[in-house]
C-alpha cells in the first residue's frame, strides 16, 4: 500500500460499535494504547473491517482514516 500521508499507525480492531449512519473503531495500537476512528457505516462495510483484524490508521492534520492491506 503507498499512502502520501506519514503519519500511519498499525494496529489491531478492538470494537466495532455500528450506528445508523456513522461507525465508532477502537484500534489497539503501541502507543497511547487505543486510537478512535469515527467513519461511516459503509466504509465499514466496503473495507469488510472485522474485530481482531489488522488495519493502518492514517492520520491527517484533519482527520484519522482506515485502511486496510
Amino acid at each position: 500500500m503507498k499512502i502520501s500521508a506519514r503519519n500511519v499507525v498499525k494496529g489491531k480492531v478492538e470494537t466495532i460499535a455500528e450506528g445508523a449512519i456513522m461507525s465508532n473503531v477502537k484500534v489497539k495500537v503501541d502507543e497511547p494504547g487505543v486510537l478512535t476512528a469515527i467513519i461511516t457505516k459503509e466504509a465499514v462495510q466496503e473495507l469488510e473491517i472485522k474485530e481482531g483484524e489488522e488495519v493502518y490508521l492514517i492520520i491527517k492534520s484533519t482527520e484519522v482514516m482506515v485502511a486496510k492491506k
